[in-house]
């Protein structure tokens, strides 16, 4: 299996900057891989938070993870400054793959890079649903053509 090549931040039109914790270390003294997990969760959940409208408490589908990976290029450590870079590689009618890369504050290339897929599901039910008009919109926004 070919290794992945880094992702460079230009191949991201969205960037938010993350923080590392102190929690973030591990014992060899830089962040541990099952955080750049919580990491790309976290971008994703903000930006279907704040741009696609997403209720999280009370609405009527939640997306559901149902894959995800994740590639290590370079280590980081607390106290670095992060920043990720969010794109939508697959939208279709129920979910959505997402690719987030993890740079170092003003970085070129990502020192990792992950993708994760969500499945909307109705709340009650968990039966597969459409995606929100609203937030499929918001997605369509960071949709790349297939590489």
């Amino acid at each position: 299996m070919a290794r992945p090549v880094p992702l460079l931040r230009s191949d991201f039109s969205h960037i938010v900057a993350l923080d590392t914790r102190w929690s973030d270390n591990d014992l060899y003294g830089h962040v541990n891989n099952v955080q750049y997990y919580s990491y790309m969760d976290s971008v994703v959940n903000r930006y279907l938070i704040t741009e696609g409208g997403l209720d999280i408490h009370t609405g009527k589908s939640i997306g559901l993870v149902v894959d995800s990976g994740c590639s290590y290029f370079a280590p980081v450590a607390f106290p670095d400054v992060l920043e990720a870079g969010l794109r939508v590689l697959t939208l279709g009618k129920s979910s959505v793959r997402y690719q987030v890369a993890i740079f170092q504050k003003g970085g070129d290339a990502a020192v990792a890079q992950g993708h994760f897929v969500h499945v909307f599901v109705d709340r009650e039910s968990r039966q597969s649903c459409p995606i929100p008009s609203r937030l499929r919109e918001s997605l369509e926004k960071l949709a790349v053509l297939a590489e």
